[in-house]
């Protein structure tokens, strides 16, 4: 058996990036247990496999108090990466060359977070970014110069601007903005020197988003489900709103992605996230056939495309399954030929690992839920379960590999996770019916599909934990207070624990869409009674079940006073509740060490009480 440790240690080596001339790969990789950023110069291909090599590493940068969260290359000889503080968010943008100097950080602010609208490629030393500097409240988009760090403010966010989108020529010509608290309004112009004009309004429930431009900067490819139910991809005029064209529509999932070629000019495919697989429409033949000969070199796993340099000759491939952290290979049009890079776990084999089966059931009141059931080798049915609802809870989650889950199962309990609704990428039926449901359809769900693996015989019904974060936090608590004989135990992750104070305490950059919230969750005045009815904090007196807790001090999402007041209620009626706080995170955390010491203290709390 694996130890604790080889499930959630940091990746041998991750978030590979190719660089745009092909000449070198990039990827996260430990240093002092944080992820640091490496390269390797690509060597020429060996003469007689054709296969290409790697020259040695080389680490340029050497954090030691919290990992690169992200990065990206920004020419051939610069990357630029993010970090924030001990969790806050609050992202700073830095750069450093390809040898390891002229490290700099551009945005030393403090308590600014910093976000990228366009890396624009045809730029080598510029980059749009967004700061909150000006107002927390409100992001402004600015033009960043990498080697001199000049800022240079392209305009002033009158304060419910929420997006942006820009042409292929790095011109920004599309805002997005909240009007009267929850309509979305598209914004457009056609030039810099133009004033930005309201083309569209919707109700935020109604999805009008252009990922990209047509290639000759007229038109838009747009998301959208205005007048349907499941969002599709169609042409677009931006100037008018008007739907051209639809290119793609499924019945059963909402298009989330496109994929494109810029060199070719050519949109490729459009891409849902299905049950299991992905449901992929193809545009290109050219690129079908090739994700065709990817399938045929990697049967039975999931390989998509990382990155590729300017030319698309060289592309990195991330391949992965339900039973592997993946690895990532390097494949070279010009030669047909697949180059092994690296193992991002290699001390995890398939071996050490259950397979994650795709399953439905049906809510009482009609609907499909999708779901994902792991369960523990050579179990003998009943097993004791760990439901673990997903967080968001505007989000889903996904078949493939989950170290959280593998852990679990090889401790002998199974694992079930659903798609409860208000789940996205089901269309808006299944979203809204989410709205206002927090503790009530929502939960009934979640129960609906712990009576179903009762009912299946798969769940010990006197042994089944409840297991959640953010969300689904929320959710644990609910489980654990509004039915409090179907869980042994619960454990909360950085979850809400009052909707009351959790509305009132959310980051100032969600201020703008806090009457959206209101729609979702509930208003604080006109649905305070049902608010109170659904938070788990105030109805401590229900719960039976012991409750372990975790959170990050400096969280800005779902603040540690939502964990405090929960503790505080269930200690003054003797509930058993354990209570970990780390200093130095925020919503997860994300340093090993204290990854470590949350998934000892869970393991040693499902052994207690399970």
């Amino acid at each position: 058996m694996l130890s604790l440790e080889d499930y959630f240690r940091n990746s041998q080596n991750s978030a590979y990036r190719i660089s745009p001339d092909g000449q070198y790969i990039s990827f996260l990789a430990p240093y002092k247990d944080r992820m640091n950023i490496c390269v390797h110069r690509i060597l020429p291909p060996d003469a007689v496999t054709a296969e290409l090599h790697l020259g040695e590493t080389l680490r340029l940068t050497q954090e030691t108090k919290r990992s690169v969260a992200g990065y990206m290359w920004k020419g051939n000889d610069r990357i630029i990466f993010c970090l924030d503080t001990d969790g806050d968010e609050n992202f700073r943008l830095y750069g450093v060359k390809v040898d390891g100097t002229e490290m700099q950080c551009y945005t030393p602010f403090e308590g600014v977070r910093a976000t990228l609208i366009d890396e624009l490629p045809m730029c080598p030393d510029e980059m749009l970014i967004s700061l909150n500097r000006r107002n927390p409240e409100a992001f402004d988009p600015y033009r960043l110069n990498i080697v001199t760090g000049e800022l240079t403010l392209l305009a002033e966010n009158p304060g419910n601007w929420q997006g942006w989108t820009t042409d292929h020529a790095g011109v920004l010509r599309v805002v997005y903005a909240i009007v009267d608290g929850v309509n979305m309004q598209v914004l457009y112009r056609e030039t810099e020197d133009e004033a930005f004009r309201p083309v569209l309004t919707t109700h935020f429930k109604e999805e009008v988003s252009f990922p990209l431009f047509t290639f000759d900067n007229r038109n838009v490819y747009a998301f959208t489900n205005v007048n349907r139910d499941r969002t599709a991809l169609v042409v677009m005029d931006p100037r008018t709103g008007e739907e051209k064209e639809v290119l793609f529509e499924n019945e059963r999932y909402d298009v989330s992605s496109v994929s494109y070629s810029r060199l070719r000019k050519r949109l490729l495919s459009a891409y849902c996230s299905g049950h299991k697989a992905p449901v992929r429409h193809w545009f290109d033949a050219e690129e079908e056939a090739l994700r065709k000969r990817f399938e045929e070199r990697f049967p039975g796993d999931r390989v998509g495309v990382a990155d590729t340099d300017l030319s698309e000759c060289r592309q990195l491939l991330y391949v992965g399954s339900d039973r592997s952290r993946g690895s990532y290979w390097l494949y070279d049009t010009l030669t047909a030929t697949f180059t092994f890079i690296a193992d991002t776990a290699p001390w995890i084999t398939p071996a050490d690992t259950v397979a994650m089966e795709a399953v439905t059931y049906p809510s009482r009141d009609g609907f499909e839920i999708e779901a994902y059931l792991s369960l523990p080798k050579d179990a003998k049915q009943p097993v004791p379960m760990i439901i673990h609802p997903h967080g968001g809870p505007w989000a889903r989650d996904y078949w493939g590999y989950d170290s959280c889950v593998q852990f679990l199962c090889s401790r002998g309990y199974g694992v079930f996770q659903m798609n409860f609704r208000g789940s996205t990428g089901y269309g808006r039926k299944f979203l809204e019916a989410g709205f206002r449901q927090w503790g009530l359809r929502m939960q009934d769900d979640i129960t609906d599909g712990v009576k179903w693996l009762v009912n299946q015989g798969i769940a010990d019904p006197a042994r089944i934990a409840i297991y959640g974060a953010s969300y689904g936090g929320y959710a644990a608590l609910a489980g654990a207070c509004f039915t409090p004989d179907l869980y042994r135990c619960a454990i909360d992750y950085v979850g809400v624990s009052n909707l009351l104070t959790f509305l009132r305490t959310i980051p100032p950059y969600w201020r703008p869409m806090l009457e959206m919230m209101y729609e979702q969750v509930g208003h604080p005045d006109a649905d305070r009674e049902q608010l109170e009815a659904t938070s788990p904090a105030l109805h401590a007196d229900r719960i039976k079940c012991p409750l372990f807790i975790a959170q990050g001090a400096n969280d800005p999402r779902v603040n540690k006073a939502e964990s405090d007041q929960m503790v505080a209620a269930l200690r003054s009626r003797g509930v058993e509740v354990e209570y970990m706080v780390k200093d130095d995170e925020g919503h997860g955390f994300s340093n090993q060490e204290n990854r470590f010491d949350f998934y000892r203290a869970m393991e040693r709390f499902l052994q207690k009480y399970l």
